[in-house]
């Protein structure tokens, strides 16, 4: 018999793309009885934005694992006549409620599809180039030039499902977390005797008689070495960041062998190892199948070892059955006090990467073209040329670096040399001109 493994897809690393903004149009009106028309080029219509928006029925990140790259459209060039390019389509892509979307190389958070956040735009279109109409001016009122589409912009992001939940549940495998959330709430986990049988961030509601109800979370078993890596329980530790409460789980019948205190700490220092804030979150040891201790004359009680151990440190423990339900209300009523203590709203992570900042773009509209009548001389014309010389002192040594900068930051002096322009040949610029050496 073949068993398909279905494993919960929680994080996944994608492709996104911006479309280009589409180019300016150059032309000229060209009617009968108007020989010498004004230029009437259009604008470039707008790239399509990357936008995530939140989808209630999804719980899963999988579809973003069988496709990698996602697009926007790109917008159209503009055309003759004033005609304005059409925009490019958005794309709009659907993620699970709790969805942290993050820049692949930083780790930095981009966005948190969580709260109110149900809909973002993570990249933005490019801006649609201005047509040659735009640039028509007293001394130049046949421009040649029009705007290029601002670039698409490409990015990796990693995103990451961290549940919604206001208490997780944790400790390791075996000692009931599945049976326990499904006595206490409307979840249905599969339920088995076998190390790591929970593979999914089980959900549920508890509903209390007050109607004071909270959402639980069974977090996958943890083991030792988890936080580095051991066994599946790593793959599961971010869901408990944003929880409020941790409900720590421990077999207090030792029906395995270990040492319920002992588990605690372990289980403690994996999840402070995984996240430091962890270790300082409000937690209530629930000591489960009391139905099950047995103990030899002489011995003591492990639940009252427990008790010793962590209630003067503040962290309460609850004898309890999930078997049979015993201690399960002191136990639910004192977290839902402990909730109360707390602020209420989604813990939601802060934006720590702007990809308009990291990805600048300054699309300047320039032409540069070789003379006709001499192969040695270039022409460059544009609007933000014509400007800067009518307030650049070219004359004094300042002035002429920080207009020589200008042509390097824009990319001009990069398109002079890939127009094949050698030492010694002349560059043009609005009646004035320079001798260009490298």
């Amino acid at each position: 018999m073949l068993v398909r493994n279905f494993m919960f897809a929680d994080r996944a690393k994608i492709i996104i793309r911006s479309g280009k903004g589409g180019d300016g149009h150059v032309s000229f009106r060209r009617e009968k009885y108007v020989p010498d028309g004004g230029p009437d080029g259009g604008d470039g219509g707008r790239g399509g934005d990357v936008i995530f928006e939140v989808d209630e029925g999804l719980n899963t990140l999988i579809d973003y694992h069988h496709r990698r790259k996602f697009a926007a459209t790109n917008g159209e060039n503009g055309g003759k006549r004033r005609c304005h390019g059409a925009d490019g389509k958005d794309i709009v892509l659907k993620v699970p409620e709790g969805t942290v979307i993050k820049e692949a190389a930083s780790g930095q958070v981009i966005a948190d599809m969580s709260g109110s956040n149900r809909r973002q735009v993570v990249l933005k279109g490019g801006r649609g180039g201005n047509g040659n109409m735009h640039y028509a001016t007293s001394t130049m009122q046949a421009p040649k030039y029009a705007q290029p589409g601002q670039e698409a912009k490409e990015l990796e992001v990693l995103l990451e499902l961290k549940v919604i939940a206001d208490v997780g549940l944790v400790g390791y495998p075996n000692v009931g977390k599945s049976t326990l959330l499904s006595r206490v709430t409307n979840a249905t986990p599969k339920i088995a005797n076998y190390h790591f049988t929970t593979l999914t961030p089980n959900l549920g509601v508890v509903d209390l008689n007050d109607g004071r109800g909270f959402v639980i979370a069974d977090i996958p078993g943890l083991i030792e070495g988890a936080s580095q890596g051991v066994g599946l329980g790593h793959e599961f530790l971010r869901h408990i960041e944003r929880t409020k409460v941790i409900i720590h789980l421990v077999d207090a019948a030792s029906t395995e062998g270990r040492d319920p205190v002992e588990d605690v700490y372990k289980i403690n220092s994996e999840l402070a190892a995984y996240n430091a804030d962890l270790e300082k979150r409000p937690q209530v040891i629930a000591a489960n199948k009391v139905d099950a201790i047995y103990r030899e004359e002489g011995t003591e009680d492990p639940v009252e070892l427990l008790k010793k151990e962590f209630e003067p440190k503040g962290v309460r423990v609850f004898p309890i059955s999930a078997v049979s339900g015993e201690g399960l209300s002191d136990l639910l009523y004192y977290v839902r006090e402990m909730l109360d203590a707390l602020p209420s709203g989604t813990v939601v992570y802060e934006q720590e990467y702007f990809p308009e900042e990291h990805m600048a773009d300054n699309n300047l509209p320039y032409t540069v073209e070789i003379s006709e009548e001499d192969e040695h001389v270039f022409i460059v014309e544009g609007p933000k040329i014509e400007k800067m010389l009518g307030y650049t002192n070219l004359d004094s040594e300042k002035g002429f670096q920080f207009f020589q900068n200008f042509l390097k930051d824009t990319g001009i002096l990069k398109e002079l040399e890939e127009k094949g322009i050698q030492d010694g040949d002349t560059v043009k610029m609005y009646g004035l001109q320079f001798d260009y050496y490298k």
